[in-house]
This record gives structure tokens, C-alpha cells and sequence, in this order.
């Protein structure tokens, strides 16, 4: 009778609908490979809705470079045009550092228009776009966006004045800062030497651009970094997956798809808090990646991206179709245009 009443309770839909999650959650971390050059990979975010400043600068576009963690935070208008925005990243990245391989961002509306793919791709370059709401894939930019909070916050307590008056000094402080996953500064991952700044960390001289090995230790440096990066992404693995389930799905699975990244988007009539706390089901047309599936979602739901990270989603053994009548649910397509033009 026990064993009966389980198997019941595990193809229900209703219960896999409203059932609150106790375990693990699905997906362990995946990763980026470590790139192989300087700026060969970057990543790239906006930090938007800052005070405007007397020159009209309400945001802040953060530049990292993958490997060096050199970093780039140029001060714009949330409203620059595309164009402009394409100009200013060749005169402050590509001029600076030639074209990247590869450019790691999440889903803002100006990274996945057309103008910016039609750039990168006569450029040489690769979109890789995070998957929707889940903004870890692009977590060097989320990390470096959070520091750089810090010290802009740190600069206005206590010098005052608008926050692009600093933005330059936060730059450089920021690329002479030890990082502890490359063990060294930025600028000297770099330029293969440390910075000469008023702490005088090493005496500057002619003898340090003279010697004929300078392009054989930056190279060994290069290879040092890898190593440090190799080591700091199997902790933070090993420390990820103690929390997580490695979960796999095949074409043609039907899964039950979490709601609670849609606050504000998706609506249930009057239920209110009673909302179910899953859709579906929905079957699964194909597998993105590693830890990503691409949904067939009812036309009811065609303002949502249709590709979702694993831990989203929940194993739905049920035959009969969803209690819930998919006419019920409401999609604010409004609130759907504002999020994709934020950072996931």
C-alpha cells in the first residue's frame, strides 16, 4: 500500500506542480575553458541605473579580460545607440587589445540585436550568450561588477563628487589589485611586469625593458596563470558540485519547468501566493550545451526564451496533461521587454 501510494504521489502532476523542492538542486558547475592567450576571451556586462552624472553618464559597460583579469569600465548613457556603442568598443577594446576570439554575455538586448551579431561576426568573433536566468555563466563579469560597486561606493563616502570623476582611479586600482586565482595584479599578468605606482612595488629602469627574455618569461607567466586558473576552477567545483545533482535529460523527456524566476511576468488569475510553483509539463526538443535544454513551449508563452539551465527544470513521470489550463497563465510582455534589456 506504501509503495502504491509513493507511485501515485510521483506521477501526479498536481503534486509535482505545487510541491515545494527539498533536495539538492540539479546541474553541477560546468566551467569555461581557460583561454589560451591575453584577451583572446572576454566578457562583458552593463551596470545600469546609477545616479546620472553632469555629464549624462547613467551606466557603466565592464570589460574583462578571461585570462589576465584585466579589466576596461568605460562610462556611457543607458540610451547610446548601437552604433555609437560599437564605436566606443572598438576605440577602447579592439584598439587596445585586437579583436577577441570570443566574447562571454548575458542576453541584454543590445548583445543580441542584430547590428552587434553582424559586427562580431565580420569581426572574427563569437557570441557565447548566457543561458536565460542564469546569470553564472557570465559570473567574472557578475564578480567584477560587484567589486567595482565597492569602490565606486568606497570613492563617493569619501571624496564625494560624481562617480565618473573616479571611474578612471578605480580602473587602475582595480588592475593593480592582487587576484588571488592568478596569483598577481592584472597589469602584471599583462605586461609580463609590475606597475610602477606610488607604493613603489618594484623600481622602474631601463634594465627591466632591455633584457632579451622578457618574451620568453611572459610567455612561461602566460603558462603559470593557466596553471593557477586550472587550480582555482577545480576548488570551485569541487566546492559547487557538494551542493548539487548531476542530472541528464533525453529528447523527448518531459519535464516540469520552475516559475519562480518569472515573478512579475507570469500570471495564474486570481491564485495568488497558491500559485503553482511548476508548469507544465513541457517536452524537451534539444540539448544546448552541457547543462541546458531548449523547450517546446505552447504559444501562450512565446515571450519567454525557450532554452532553460537544468536546475529549472523537474523529471515529470506523469502521462496525463496539466491540471492547470494553459489559457490561465498570463504573460506581461512589457515587464518581459524591460527584463531583457537588465542583466539576468
Amino acid at each position: 500500500m506504501k509503495l502504491d501510494v509513493a507511485n501515485y504521489v510521483e506521477r501526479c502532476v498536481t503534486c509535482l506542480q505545487v510541491k515545494a523542492e527539498h533536495q539538492r538542486p540539479y546541474g553541477s558547475l560546468q566551467p569555461l575553458s581557460i583561454p589560451e592567450w591575453k584577451w583572446d576571451n572576454i566578457t562583458m556586462d552593463f551596470v545600469m541605473k546609477l545616479p546620472k552624472t553632469l555629464r549624462g553618464h547613467d551606466t557603466i559597460w565592464v570589460v574583462v579580460d578571461r585570462l589576465t583579469k584585466s579589466a576596461h569600465f568605460l562610462a556611457m548613457r543607458e540610451t547610446l545607440p548601437m552604433e555609437k556603442l560599437a564605436k566606443l568598443y572598438i576605440d577602447e577594446v579592439v584598439s587596445r587589445h585586437r579583436v577577441p576570439q570570443s566574447i562571454v554575455s548575458d542576453r541584454d538586448s543590445r548583445f543580441t540585436s542584430n547590428f552587434w551579431a553582424s559586427l562580431q561576426k565580420e569581426l572574427g568573433t563569437r557570441l557565447n550568450l548566457s543561458t536565460v536566468y542564469h546569470p553564472q555563466t557570465d559570473g567574472q563579469s557578475e564578480r567584477t561588477i560587484q567589486t567595482l560597486k565597492d569602490m565606486l561606493s568606497s570613492c563617493v563616502i569619501d571624496f564625494g563628487g560624481s562617480w565618473d570623476s573616479h571611474l578612471q582611479l578605480v580602473e587602475f586600482e582595480y588592475n593593480n589589485s592582487y587576484h588571488s586565482s592568478i596569483g598577481m595584479a592584472p597589469f602584471e599578468a599583462l605586461y609580463g611586469r609590475k606597475c610602477q605606482t606610488p607604493v613603489c612595488w618594484l623600481e622602474a629602469g631601463e634594465k627591466q625593458f632591455s633584457r632579451p627574455e622578457i618574451v620568453q618569461e611572459t610567455a612561461d607567466k602566460v603558462k603559470e596563470i593557466r596553471k593557477r586558473l586550472k587550480v582555482a576552477q577545480d576548488q570551485q567545483k569541487s566546492y559547487a558540485d557538494k551542493k548539487r545533482r548531476l542530472v541528464k535529460f533525453q529528447v523527448g523527456d518531459r519535464v516540469m519547468l520552475k516559475v519562480s524566476p518569472w515573478k512579475g511576468i507570469i500570471r495564474f488569475g486570481k491564485r495568488g501566493r497558491l500559485s503553482p510553483r511548476f508548469l507544465g509539463p513541457f517536452v524537451i526538443l534539444e540539448r544546448i550545451g552541457l547543462q541546458a535544454y531548449r523547450l517546446d513551449l505552447p504559444p501562450e508563452m512565446d515571450g519567454i526564451h525557450p532554452t532553460f539551465y537544468v536546475c529549472y527544470l523537474r523529471k515529470c513521470l506523469a502521462e496525463e496533461e496539466s491540471v492547470i489550463p494553459l489559457s490561465e497563465i498570463r504573460v506581461d510582455m512589457e515587464i518581459v521587454a524591460w527584463k531583457n534589456r537588465r542583466r539576468f
